[in-house]
């Protein structure tokens, strides 16, 4: 069995790159957007390590997410 990546839902996704990106230290591997389903995916990983990564997703239609709901899997 081998870990993919945590995912998170975010409702900003300039704030989110800054904050993991900027203030962690991630960087950015690959986004995709998805126009059906209304939301993008955005990849993160630490240094050159791209293992287990950090899934940033954002729901285009706007959400209001609270007492845990922004957590949304650890994929295996």
């Amino acid at each position: 069995m081998k870990y993919l990546h945590t995912m998170v839902r975010i409702s900003n996704i300039d704030e989110s790159i800054d904050f993991y990106c900027a203030k962690l230290g991630l960087r950015e591997v690959r986004r995709f957007d998805n126009e059906g389903g209304r939301f993008t995916l955005i990849f993160l990983a630490a240094g050159d390590n791209e293992t287990a990564l950090v899934e940033l997703t954002y729901n285009w239609d706007p959400q209001e997410y609270s007492e845990g709901r922004n957590f949304g899997h650890l994929a295996y």
